[in-house]
């Protein structure tokens, strides 16, 4: 047998374990909400632990909170934002709207904690109760918002990092590169040449230019809610108590974060939540483009491009030896797949907003961070186990360059468009390469062709027009 301890709420009395930090409200919710077996990430217990440790200092330097008190709830929130009590917080992230159930276990973790230090028994609420100390001059509608947006930004913090890392694995090897001139393709055509060096670049700059949109989103999520109580009016709070918890919670975080300049807003509208999904997607559309083309430009090796060649990091086939797949490129698009899709349940969740609060919090938090850790996981794996052992095939991009017609469009300005036209069509029909009709036609000399068609000179037209 379990030993237990009874626990009364408003709904009546339960048995909880005797050695549980968490309280009946988590009881209940974990029972009301088996749904996926998944619980709050680790930012976001952090960022509630070190909100409620913010509120407790200001309420302390108030004095609307006894010191005994404040000072064991405080000493039990920093425990809990170092993580020692993550195994408490078991609220499937699928829960009753607004995240209440969520916010009642961190009160209760603290509360039990708090009353453990102070040499008393964990369900002795009277002495520390979640609601009237833990939760003072508080409400899961201000708190939750506060604690999803301070998450997301410790979340992005970690991410950008991990952008960054890529972007450098791509510039080194548009540097390594550079010299290698190949034909380009649009429309999956043959088209004018470029170097494979200006497409990694060209990669890179993509994902910085995603990232300088960031700071706006890092803005807005910066703007909190805290201290508007349940509504936005500070109901219950003290006078001061908005802008002192503010100040504590941005010290402790190391973040700018400010008050909420119309806080009635900030309790309606979970429009930074959006914004920042809305950034990740952008992310990942970017990701799936540079992974698929890699995937095209690695494919073959017999029968397609197979211009270059990613690390083999993993047999690729249960049926077919020597089989090697492009495993890291497709594990990407499937992460990044993922953060698009949920960024749709995020969208659906900020829209859900009614009147005064957002009750579908919790979903945009979970799937906003979930997102955000699943690519500052494995970009990093990403840039080592593919991007920086990719080598090219020298042969295959010299092949295609020479054998690509549109070369010929360089001869437009001495020819004119449909005479070279003409030209491409008859190489086409023919199986003769353009250099071999320039010359047999008359129109160049093998002189005049190599200075317009030969190695150099497409190597040059491969780079930008300065």
């Amino acid at each position: 047998m379990v030993a237990t301890r009874t626990e009364k709420d408003s709904l009546g009395p339960r048995e909880v374990p005797a050695d549980a930090y968490y309280g009946i409200q988590t009881l209940r919710a974990v029972e009301n909400f088996p749904v996926s077996g998944l619980v709050a990430p680790r930012p976001m217990i952090r960022a509630y632990a070190l909100l409620k440790l913010a509120a407790v200092r200001a309420h302390r330097a108030l004095g609307t909170l006894d010191e005994r008190r404040a000072d064991a709830i405080a000493r039990a929130a920093e425990e809990t934002a170092s993580g020692r009590f993550d195994t408490e917080f078991r609220v499937d992230v699928f829960q009753a709207g607004a995240g209440t159930s969520f916010h009642m276990n961190v009160n209760e973790v603290l509360a039990n904690r708090a009353l453990e230090l102070l040499g008393l028994p964990k369900g002795r609420y009277e002495e520390v109760s979640p609601n009237d100390h833990v939760n003072r001059g508080q409400s899961t509608n201000d708190t939750y918002p506060t604690a999803a947006q301070v998450a997301a930004l410790f979340a992005l913090q970690r991410l950008k990092a991990a952008v960054a890392a890529l972007v450098e694995s791509l510039h080194r090897k548009g540097q390594e590169f550079a010299h290698l001139p190949k034909a380009g393709r649009t429309h999956l055509k043959d088209a004018m040449p470029v170097t494979l060096g200006a497409e990694f670049h060209a990669y890179a700059s993509a994902l910085e230019h995603v990232v300088e949109l960031l700071p706006p989103v890092e803005a807005g999520l910066a703007e909190v809610p805290l201290g508007g109580s349940a509504v936005g009016s500070g109901v219950n709070t003290a006078p001061g108590f908005r802008e002192r918890a503010v100040r504590e919670y941005a010290t402790l975080t190391g973040l700018p974060l400010t008050v909420a300049r119309d806080p009635f807003e900030s309790m309606q509208s979970r429009w930074p939540l959006g914004a920042a999904s809305g950034w990740l997607r952008s992310l990942a559309t970017e990701l799936i483009r540079i992974a698929n083309d890699l995937r095209l430009l690695s494919s073959g090796p017999a029968t397609a491009l197979d211009e270059i060649r990613l690390p083999e990091i993993q047999p690729g086939s249960s049926i077919m030896p020597a089989k090697v797949n492009p495993s890291a490129a497709e594990c990407l698009d499937m992460v990044a797949f993922h953060v698009v899709g949920a960024d749709l349940a995020t969208t659906l969740a900020v829209q859900a907003g009614q009147l005064e609060i957002n009750v579908m919090m919790p979903l945009a938090a979970f799937e906003l961070l979930f997102s955000a850790e699943a690519l500052s996981n494995y970009l990093p794996v990403f840039a080592r186990t593919c991007v920086d052992g990719i080598t090219p095939n020298p042969a295959a991009l010299e092949r295609y360059l020479l054998g690509s017609t549109a070369i010929a469009t360089v001869l437009t300005p001495r020819f004119g468009y449909l005479k070279v036209a003409e030209l491409i069509h008859e190489s086409s029909r023919s199986g003769r390469s353009v250099k071999e009709l320039l010359v047999s036609g008359g129109l160049l000399t093998p002189e005049e062709v190599e200075a317009l068609l030969g190695p150099k000179a497409l190597l040059e037209l491969a780079r930008p027009v300065p």
